[in-house]
């Protein structure tokens, strides 16, 4: 049987709307108790049968797709007007009855333990991997892609059954005071912060300490007793410490720095055919553990030092929380580490495709440089233009050939108008080849690959890493 969701009375009273059936006749009674949904759901292209439809405006109004979602089996519709053919909750603003119901289905969750996670980079891995430590717990809930926005956050909130122990929830932000809101709706328990730095400073005219402000707005939703996580190692913990300290939050550190409550002492890529991997060594308020972890960037291995605090912070026995991490698998594009042969060519591709920014391009870097190969492999980076920088677009490309160089790439691939800023000054000795677009790059970068070749992807999905990533089987 399909776990009830929502009964489209409780939805009603949740929001303060008015149920009318197909023909805008007013529908109560057994009748609104009997209709039910077991998802909620704005696209209506991905409705499935017994969805709560929300006729959500963006780009086009949701309202133009009521008479189709529910004719694709919606249970109800929420909407701000009756909708001849389709049962609806007519509500004055559909957005606003979604944050309503949002803190509605929050609170109904009693005893829930919450947790939520920001920073300029990292903030989906950490999601999934806090995630995993939950499930291993008991009953736990997260979304199911990057929902970290006015609208992925509450959509996450109201699909949270109400029997579900621990949840944890991503929140982003482009701009001032987005996270605040979204922060209070879901009331966490504790909170991470992966890291601070230049990502969408086009959008704050003080630069790095905006978007400092912008991520500390997480601490404004923190229950009274909560806790913030946060990464030692990044320039801005004190900064960051002293703002959640000044609002009386407890605070917890992560990192390599000394003295870090959960303290990387130790990282080592193996390389096994059933797939690579990270062995770990870990200092977790002084006590000693060791184990694997299959996401390879040392990066990684940092932020699940924030996993492992926050899965406590939640309730989950720390023993429980190691082993959920080490069956963790990263998502696509995220650091996925696969041997593969491409005509013939035995080679190792870290798909690190999904996103980029300064940060994570350095961190990738540092990670491959760190790996140990035989002399005759090359160390290859494949580079895709990054995506909302700002006016320092330029330099910012340019930039990564000092951890190029520092970290002994042997071979550099660029593709995108911004990465050739990097590739004009790319030495000679250093250069794979360029192109214009991540497409015309594959070919060249498939004739040029050798036996033994390591080879990590990297650039922002809208410049299309993926391609490349996906060309390499």
């Amino acid at each position: 049987m399909t776990e009830i969701l929502w009964t489209a009375k409780e939805w009603a009273q949740a929001v303060g709307g008015r149920l009318v059936d197909a023909t805008g006749a007013p529908l109560g009674g057994a009748d609104a108790i009997a209709l039910h949904a077991s998802n909620v759901n704005f696209d209506s292209r991905a409705i499935e049968i017994g969805d709560i439809f929300l006729a959500l405006k963006g780009a086009r109004d949701g309202h133009e797709f009521v008479a189709s979602a529910y004719k694709a089996g919606a249970a109800f519709c929420v909407t701000e007007r009756a909708t001849p053919g389709a049962v609806c909750c007519v509500v004055d603003d559909v957005q606003t009855a979604l944050e309503v119901a949002a803190v509605y289905a929050r609170d109904r969750t009693i005893g829930c333990k919450r947790g939520a996670v920001t920073g300029s980079v990292g903030k989906t891995s950490v999601t999934q991997m806090v995630m995993a430590t939950l499930k291993r717990a008991g009953r736990a809930h997260s979304a199911i892609k990057s929902f970290n926005n006015h609208i992925g956050v509450p959509l996450t909130l109201v699909r949270m059954p109400r029997e579900t122990e621990r949840a944890v929830f991503e929140i982003g932000m482009n701009h001032a005071d987005e996270i605040t809101p979204l922060s209070k709706f879901v009331a966490p328990d504790a909170v991470i912060i992966t890291t601070v730095g230049a990502v969408h400073t086009e959008n704050f005219p003080d630069g790095e300490l905006g978007i400092v402000k912008a991520k500390a707005e997480i601490f404004d939703g923190l229950q009274p007793s909560g806790l913030a996580i946060l990464n030692a190692d990044n320039r801005w913990f004190d900064e960051l410490k002293a703002r959640a300290e000044s609002i009386g939050t407890k605070v917890a550190s992560f990192g390599e720095s000394v003295g870090a409550d959960a303290l990387l002492t130790g990282y080592d890529v193996i390389s096994d055919p059933d797939g690579d991997y990270a062995r770990i060594q870990a200092e977790i308020h002084g006590q000693s553990y060791d184990f694997k972890l299959y996401t390879t960037g040392k990066h990684q291995a940092v932020n699940a030092m924030s996993v492992l605090l926050m899965a406590q912070a939640l309730g989950v026995d720390l023993k429980v929380a190691i082993a959920a991490l080490e069956d963790f698998r990263p998502l696509a594009g995220r650091g996925s580490v696969r041997h593969v042969t491409v005509d013939g060519k035995s080679i190792t591709v870290i798909d690190e495709s999904y996103n980029a920014n300064p940060i994570s391009m350095t961190a990738t870097i540092e990670s491959l440089g760190a790996r140990v190969v035989e002399p005759d492999q090359r160390k290859i980076v494949v580079l895709t233009d990054m995506l909302e920088l700002g006016p320092d677009e330029a330099a910012l490309h340019a930039g990564l050939l000092s951890v190029i160089e520092a970290q002994a790439i042997d071979k550099v691939y660029c593709a995108g108008p911004l990465m050739a800023n990097l590739w004009q000054i790319v030495p000679p000795a250093l250069k794979g080849g360029y192109a214009s677009t991540a497409q015309e790059l594959i070919a060249p970068l498939k004739a040029d690959l050798r036996s033994g070749d390591v080879v990590m992807i990297k650039g922002s999905n809208g410049s299309k890493a993926g391609l490349i990533a996906a060309s390499l089987v």
